[in-house]
């Protein structure tokens, strides 16, 4: 594989760190296209600058399509760690339009699975995993938004788009994360009841406008339930890439840390790649993998 580290910045954060995204995939919270409403203009100075501030990072350039080689580690206390290799790839349609594809390759019990991810414009989304030892594809129904994606600490929501005016935003300051100094962003729901999250706070790095720290709270909870950090970003053809990242939940102390070994941009992934066949047969995905 080919890489063009135009410009190189890195940093160690703290031990515990994340997400897929943009998570996988990097961050899907920040992933589409939105008009501001002319009622954005007489809100509050904090919340004008909340949304634009959103809307810069939803916009972030990250690339026609991409393709990615990584390594989820799963850890609990008492256990060893579980690894499992994976392949992503990801194309953007545009006006808000995103899909994705999840394959996990090793350890034998979890090789072949995928996840099949659209994303729509107004928050549709709409998710398929396969099961390769029952040979099916099964669609994910919106009442598992909070399931776990295959038992790591990752939601099916957390690998879903959302888009800018799906939430509020304010400015809650700056603060520090990973070392870095960061723009705080605090989202909530504009509709309770399209997140399995009551609000979502993250630290902002204002030259990249990546979060390199994610606090999710639920419903009632005064305290985070989950929090993603981001350890490692390198500047790849261009565009600003997580390598590096973990989501802690605060719960049970259950770890999902993210490697990226191999990433490709802008190689032509054709949209055929995004179908229940392609899902069933990963035969037809071999020739992007970086």
């Amino acid at each position: 594989m080919t890489r063009n580290h135009k410009s190189v910045a890195s940093w160690s954060g703290p031990t515990h760190l994340f997400n897929m995204g943009r998570l996988l995939v990097l961050l899907p919270w920040l992933m589409a296209g939105l008009l501001l409403s002319t009622s954005t203009f007489s809100a509050p100075a904090e919340l004008r600058d909340g949304t634009a501030l959103a809307q810069r990072a939803y916009d972030r350039a990250d690339g026609r399509d991409v393709s990615t080689r990584a390594v989820m580690i799963l850890t609990e206390k008492g256990h060893s760690p579980r690894l499992r290799n994976l392949f992503t790839y990801a194309m953007d349609r545009g006006k808000g339009e995103r899909w994705s594809l999840t394959r996990f390759t090793k350890p034998a019990d979890i090789a072949g699975t995928g996840l099949l991810t659209k994303d729509y414009p107004g928050g549709d989304s709409d998710q398929k995993l396969y099961l390769p030892a029952l040979d099916k594809v099964r669609r994910i129904v919106s009442s598992r938004k909070g399931g776990r994606f295959v038992g790591s600490d990752l939601y099916y929501e957390d690998l879903q788009d959302r888009e800018v005016d799906m939430d509020h935003h304010r400015l809650a300051g700056k603060g520090k994360a990973g070392g870095q100094m960061c723009d705080i962003l605090v989202s909530t729901p504009v509709d309770p009841g399209n997140s399995v999250y009551s609000k979502r706070i993250s630290w902002i790095h204002p030259k990249t406008l990546i979060p390199l720290r994610v606090d999710y709270y639920k419903k009632g909870q005064k305290k985070p339930i989950k929090r993603l950090t981001v350890r490692k970003l390198k500047k790849i053809q261009g565009y600003w890439t997580v390598l590096d990242s973990t989501m802690h939940d605060l719960k049970t102390g259950h770890k999902t840390r993210i490697t990226t070994k191999a990433i490709k941009y802008d190689q032509g992934v054709p949209a055929t790649l995004f179908t229940d066949q392609a899902l069933a047969d990963d035969s037809r995905e071999k020739r992007f993998r970086p």
